[in-house]
């Protein structure tokens, strides 16, 4: 079949977002943030670009604000520090390349890029990572370029409550429990697929922990002969039930179609397990799936230029 029209699904984050613990001024920013996002990305696919450089495009956006859980706005682990995870992966031919635990990256999603299309390897981790990315003439920024005192203060916050599994995912400017990781999935002119996703972890983390976001068939998967897809959630469920990857398989193997291989593992597989979160998606027929078990998901696409719509709250239409 004919690949359909050029296509960027993004999400900034699930969790328990709610009105009742949004203000007016919060709630702006997040449109007018997911919606620069969907704009840059999708330049890039309306000028003849490729979706690889699109979802790049969408979520370095998101990198850059302190909105969101990844890059600027990222949470800090136990020790008080940003570890950063981000991957990315290419449908049309299968690569991909991701970083995990890194602390100078500005743009890690960039520093997944160079994994993929400069190295014979898929995944850095820590040091190794932010060698290779310096190596590779990405910009390099001291730790303190990622504190964001509202960030800190949620660190605080978890770390009198160390026993409550809850108290670590209170964000600071819901007031409520939220999963910040940032994605995007792009289908260009030449009807090939990518995803990537970009998180700086669960506040409070501990012992080097990397969730979901940089795993390959977890947090992220592409595959033109199914579909795109980008995580945000509890990782550690998505990484067990290899959700992106599962979705893809649901659909090629299975002959699912994208809305019901993204039902199946979302909205069933995953609360059996004790798991919540969502994912975006796209297949190459340009049809979107924003799927998400949680009370709500920052997401938004696009199809046509200055046509992108934004959504926080499940009963967004």
């Amino acid at each position: 079949m004919a690949p359909g029209p050029i296509t960027l699904v993004i999400h900034g984050g699930a969790g328990t977002i709610k009105r009742e613990n949004m203000t007016p001024e919060r709630e702006k920013a997040y449109h007018d943030a997911l919606q620069q996002a969907l704009e840059a990305g999708y330049s890039v696919l309306d000028n003849g670009g490729r979706s690889v450089d699109a979802v790049i495009a969408a979520i370095k956006i998101m990198e850059d604000s302190p909105l969101f859980n990844a890059g600027k706005g990222a949470v800090f682990t136990h020790d008080g520090k940003n570890e950063l995870d981000a991957s990315i992966m290419d449908g049309s031919n299968l690569m991909a390349g991701a970083v995990a635990g890194v602390t100078t990256i500005k743009n890690p999603i960039k520093a997944a890029y160079a994994v993929m299309t400069k190295s014979e390897h898929v995944m850095l981790i820590g040091k190794g990572a932010e060698k290779f990315a310096e190596e590779q003439g990405l910009e390099i920024v001291n730790p303190s370029y990622f504190f964001d005192s509202l960030r800190y203060e949620q660190l605080q916050n978890a770390l009198k409550k160390d026993t409550s599994k809850t108290a670590a995912l209170i964000d600071p400017y819901t007031k409520d429990k939220k999963f910040g990781t940032v994605g995007a999935v792009a289908l260009d002119q030449f009807g090939n697929i990518a995803a990537a996703t970009s998180t700086g972890g669960m506040t409070n983390k501990k012992y080097g922990r990397v969730g979901d976001a940089p795993i390959i068939g977890a947090g992220t998967y592409a595959n033109n002969k199914s579909c795109g897809v980008s995580s945000t959630g509890w990782g550690e469920y998505f990484i067990r039930l290899s959700v992106a990857h599962d979705i893809a398989a649901m659909m090629e193997y299975g002959g699912l179609s994208l809305e019901q291989a993204a039902d199946g593992v979302v909205m069933k597989k995953l609360p059996a397990l004790g798991g919540d979160g969502g994912i975006v998606a796209l297949d190459r027929q340009g049809n979107i799936a924003m799927t998400f078990s949680s009370a709500g998901m920052y997401r938004g696409y696009i199809r046509k230029k200055g046509e992108g719509k934004t959504f926080i709250y499940k009963d967004d239409q």
